[in-house]
């Protein structure tokens, strides 16, 4: 009988960045708010591709992985490549679980390669565990062929895959898989919840260090501790101001809103100082929503005013000129702007204080991907603050 383990966290990890060798400069940009969009090839990213065991036993692991995103997003926002600051990419995939359909080995893709922490945040919620079959090296595989992981060579590219099963499992040998990700430049991590050794000796590390990856056992069952700072009630008090910023625009907009909401929520659930974290990654420039803030969308050239229907306007602005429209974005911009700022130097005190209360304290999931990340990160010249 299978036990497993669940979504390791997928947060984690996280994340796409801009490159160390960026020449800067300006691209022609197409204004359409419904264009695909294209990254610079002169620009750098991290990708990394969370691989969730969704079977029985690991309903403890996922609730780390909910509890810790935030943390483990903002720890990622510090990460520098030279003057340059990371953008995050992240994919999501379960696997081992009785209600996904066994001829495709038990595996779906969840999201692939995206840069919405909301919508991120919201499929890590809507997972839920089954007993089933766990096929380390079929997922693996699954993720290569599926997600556009780019020729880049100066892209840093992650697979995060946690479980408690034996590697060994299923039809395609996990050495292949690897061999494969080995020669696209993509590094496999484990995550092996249970003990250090048994990992090992069900082929977990060797998994790991196949591609120069790293090998880590965590007690998925452990519950996350969240440290109160003096300076939380005024995080979230700005986090209000924060939310009426948002300037919604499209036929997603509405809905989009109302997942940002809704995983603000979600963060408050586990405690007060999980829904200061997220706080804190919407004031960092991790935090986007071009495809339904007119705010973001302007901003990074993604519609023009101009092309902007009426239709697509929320209420406020309907009937409005087109410079009574870029002024009202111009003001909430000044707005969040001065708003963000202020989080994050509130944020920097807390961290400090939570600095001195943390002696001895240690989030598995978290502590295990942000170390991970940072070790493989420096192979592309990043550094942390």
């Amino acid at each position: 009988m299978k036990t497993q383990f669940k979504t390791f966290l997928f947060c984690m990890a996280l994340i796409g960045f801009t490159a160390c060798n960026a020449n800067n400069k300006k691209q022609d940009l197409v204004y359409t708010s419904t264009k695909e969009v294209h990254h610079d090839p002169s620009k750098q990213f991290i990708k990394v591709a969370l691989l969730l065991d969704t079977s029985n036993s690991m309903d403890g692991l996922i609730d780390q992985a909910k509890a810790q995103l935030w943390d483990i997003v903002n720890e990622l926002s510090y990460a520098k490549c030279g003057t340059h600051k990371p953008n995050l990419e992240i994919a999501l995939y379960e696997y081992g679980n009785d209600r996904l359909n066994g001829n495709e080995g038990y595996i779906r893709q969840v999201l692939a390669f995206s840069d919405d922490l909301d919508e991120i945040s919201k499929e890590l919620f809507s997972l839920t565990t089954n007993g089933g079959e766990e096929y380390c090296g079929q997922v693996i595989q699954t993720s290569l062929n599926q997600l556009s992981w780019g020729k880049n060579p100066d892209d840093l590219k992650l697979i995060f895959i946690a479980g408690n099963e034996p590697f060994t499992q299923g039809k395609i040998n996990y050495k292949d898989a690897s061999t494969n990700a080995k020669e696209k430049d993509i590094t496999i991590n484990t995550i092996f919840c249970g003990d250090y050794n048994q990992g090992i000796s069900s082929s977990w590390k060797d998994g790991a260090q196949l591609t120069n990856g790293d090998y880590m056992a965590i007690n998925q069952n452990k519950t996350t501790v969240h440290i109160a700072s003096p300076y939380d009630d005024a995080i979230l008090i700005l986090n209000q101001k924060l939310n009426k910023t948002y300037v919604v625009y499209g036929q997603k907009g509405r809905q989009k809103k109302e997942i940002q909401m809704q995983q603000d929520s979600n963060a408050g659930n586990y405690s007060k100082a999980n829904a200061v974290s997220r706080t804190v990654s919407k004031s960092s420039h991790l935090y986007k929503n071009k495809t339904w803030d007119l705010v973001d969308a302007v901003e990074l050239e993604e519609v023009s005013v101009e092309e902007l229907k009426d239709d697509a306007l929320p209420k406020e602005l309907k009937g409005k000129t087109k410079d009574e429209i870029k002024t009202y974005v111009a003001q909430k911009s000044k707005e969040r702007d001065a708003i963000q700022k202020k989080i994050q130097e509130l944020n920097a005190k807390r961290k400090a204080y939570i600095a001195k209360q943390k002696k001895g304290t240690d989030n598995g999931l978290e502590n295990a991907m942000t170390k991970a990340i940072k070790e493989q990160a420096k192979r592309k010249k990043y550094s942390w603050n």
